[in-house]
């Protein structure tokens, strides 16, 4: 599916595989060591790469701007997103996904709007998290507000349970917290992951999260690769796929067109015996 998201639900059909593009360090940004055209440059040559391989969309956030703020991020990162983001939904007509790290859902909304992108991921929408950035608590009560105050409802909200690189506050079952983040935190989707960026999603736990679900899309949020993918296929309404995309599978390194090549080939045969969930 190309251009705007008309039916996510219909899109999710497909188990769409979403290929992400890691922004080099932004201006401020403790690693930064290039202005934004060359941020711009290699942002635009991930997306053609992801985009001339097959994926069926796009999603783009701050990688390189480690260490991650815990909350909102300063309006100098905000506009160079969105000038990056207006930038590749100009040319690649894929749905596209923000995500400004490390929970500001409130900046990755405003981006959205700004670039006419379809969806943002959120880390930390309800609950509690310990970080490597602190304590980071849940921001459904604000960000489904200015959802509605900006008018910018047709943006979907992909929502991390569990998610990577964090530990729960308070030991909870984990069918509970995804069950707050989609009745009570309004989540669209729910994102699982692996222990951290790049790492493999635990079956079981999969499972535990779809089941919880009851119906609503679960999308994978690290770990799928070529090997991986007919194992996680069945169980999974979408992938966000990143470190696996890179060339020698290192996530500072740029998209390899072939990787992506050969995971759409494997999904596009694996959709075959493993239709819609």
């Amino acid at each position: 599916m190309s251009g705007k998201l008309n039916s996510f639900s219909e899109w999710l059909r497909f188990k769409p595989v979403i290929g992400m593009i890691h922004l080099a360090p932004l201006p401020g940004a403790p690693r930064c060591n290039a202005g934004l055209d060359t941020v711009l440059a290699k942002a635009l040559a991930d997306a053609e790469a992801l985009a001339t391989g097959g994926c069926h969309a796009l999603m783009m956030e701050n990688f390189g701007d480690v260490p991650f703020l815990p909350g909102r991020v300063p309006a100098t990162v905000v506009a160079a997103m969105t000038r990056v983001a207006v930038e590749v939904r100009r040319r690649f007509p894929l749905p596209l996904g923000i995500n400004v790290l490390r929970n500001d859902g409130v900046s990755a909304l405003g981006i959205a709007l700004a670039a006419d992108a379809d969806f943002i991921r959120v880390n930390v929408l309800t609950g509690a998290r310990v970080t490597d950035q602190g304590l980071i608590g849940g921001i459904a009560d604000v960000l489904l507000r200015e959802q509605v105050a900006i008018g910018a409802k047709n943006v979907r909200i992909l929502a991390d349970v569990d998610v990577k690189h964090s530990a729960p506050l308070a030991a909870r079952p984990l069918g509970d917290e995804v069950k707050d983040t989609l009745l009570r935190g309004l989540a669209d989707a729910v994102i699982v992951s692996g222990s951290g960026t790049g790492a493999a999603v635990d079956i079981d736990k999969l499972k535990a999260v779809r089941e919880a679900a009851k119906g609503a899309p679960v999308l994978l949020g690290s770990g799928v690769s070529l090997e991986t993918l007919e194992g996680l296929i069945p169980y999974a309404s979408g992938f966000i796929v990143g470190t696996s995309l890179k060339q020698d599978g290192r996530s500072e390194n740029k998209v390899d067109v072939h990787r992506v090549r050969e995971l759409l080939a494997k999904h596009k045969e694996l959709l075959e015996r493993f239709p819609a969930i």
